[in-house]
């Protein structure tokens, strides 16, 4: 397998290309291009044994405590079998991932490790500082960092965030600057961490080893593949670099397929976008936390069962229950209140799945197809899109909804 070392000698050779200014990765609109694929199908509930009254209860919960939910889809068997939208949005709005853009970076990485360009425990720093000499000193420290560190939030680092105004994130010159200079205060791999830096090392890494900008790649490799539409990932720097963590923005339908992705081991449409063995790994807790892969929740939602997912702040979520042969999908402005594992938003998300999305997809051949399920969802559909919920938090710049 190439390594990361094999790159060192190209490494300023390409800085050029990979750190100059880009524009945001922007997508065509629907009604602009062509579409590449297929939308997903859909179907009734209860024709792939799924219970919508359930389903209804949900709906009519978030519209009665007025929950800011924009999206909510659920997916059995590959079909589209609940979509949900409130504030009246659709399927074309595309939302902010915030944190579920660390699972695109982890899901490009493993694009790499399958064209043997990367391994896990590559070693991210030496790279870096051949492309970047002016940041070599800052990157000295972190030479044993592995790409494994990183994406399980692991790597020992130390950064204070600064609320509202950190350079990390919005407006900064060089992030990757920012970035390498955070401390290293423990042996990488030892204690579970979860910072910001760490997909920043990881986004500026692929964007090294292919010679183009993250967002590009992610692209080519990705978005195109798997046929998506409106996608746009924003927040690059003075240098034209984006955040490996967070600024993706796509349609939750699309956040769907990614879920299938990972369902799949990989596949989409018989095409292997990921290998099988490096979504295993992804999904697999491989650092010290025991609820964490890479860049992928494990059993955080749902504890009787196997499931992963990707969670972003505020409340956006791609979960797969792979025993229902499912993928759930969120994007929602929920309360921030509480920490990292038990932030009102999470509990509340919990609640949705435990309570009644998973009663509903286990109901099997106790239900049926007929046209009086079919009016009541629909019917509870359009109340739900006429709604408007209340956000849990405060709005930032980016929540918006996009078309």
């Amino acid at each position: 397998m190439k390594t990361i070392q094999r790159h060192l000698l190209s490494a300023a050779a390409v800085a050029a290309l990979c750190l100059c200014g880009q524009a945001p990765l922007q997508a065509a609109t629907p009604a602009a291009k062509q579409k590449a694929t297929q939308e997903l199908p859909t179907a009734q509930p209860e024709a792939v044994g799924v219970d919508s009254r359930k389903l209804i209860e949900l709906s009519q919960w978030i519209r009665r405590d007025q929950l800011d939910v924009r999206s909510l889809l659920v997916i059995k068997d590959g079909k589209v079998i609940f979509e949900r939208y409130g504030n009246e949005l659709g399927r074309d709005y595309n939302h902010e991932l915030y944190s579920v853009t660390k699972f695109i970076s982890a899901l490009l990485v493993g694009t790499l490790v399958g064209d043997g360009k990367l391994g896990a425990q590559d070693k991210p720093a030496p790279l870096l500082a051949a492309a970047r000499p002016d940041l070599a000193a800052s990157l000295a420290d972190k030479k044993d960092i592995r790409l494994q560190d990183l994406m399980s939030m692991s790597s020992g680092l130390s950064y204070k965030l600064v609320e509202g105004t950190d350079t990390l994130y919005y407006g900064v010159p060089d992030r990757l600057k920012v970035a390498a200079s955070a401390s290293v205060r423990v042996k990488p791999g030892t204690e579970f961490d979860y910072i910001d830096v760490n997909p920043v090392l990881v986004g500026a890494t692929v964007s090294q080893i292919t010679g183009q900008p993250e967002q590009r790649y992610a692209e080519a490799r990705l978005f195109k593949p798997l046929g998506m539409q409106h996608y746009r990932w924003d927040g690059a720097d003075g240098k034209g670099a984006v955040s490996g963590g967070w600024g993706l923005r796509l349609r939750s339908i699309d956040m769907a397929r990614l879920g299938l992705l990972m369902l799949n081991q990989g596949q989409w449409q018989g095409r292997q976008i990921v290998p099988a063995s490096w979504v295993a790994r992804m999904t697999t807790p491989s650092g010290p936390a025991p609820d964490y892969g890479f860049y992928c929740w494990v059993n955080n939602i749902v504890k009787s069962e196997r499931e992963f997912s990707a969670m972003g702040y505020k409340g956006q979520f791609i979960t797969v229950l792979p025993k229902q042969n499912a993928v759930i999908v969120m994007n929602s402005i929920m309360s921030t209140e509480g920490g990292l594992r038990d932030a009102k938003y999470l509990n509340l998300y919990r609640s949705m799945v435990n309570d009644y999305v998973l009663p509903a997809l286990k109901a099997g051949n106790t239900v049926k197809p007929d046209a009086e399920r079919k009016a009541a969802l629909e019917q509870e559909l359009a109340l739900a899109h006429a709604s408007h919920g209340k956000p849990g938090t405060a709005m930032a710049f980016n929540d918006k909804p996009e078309k």
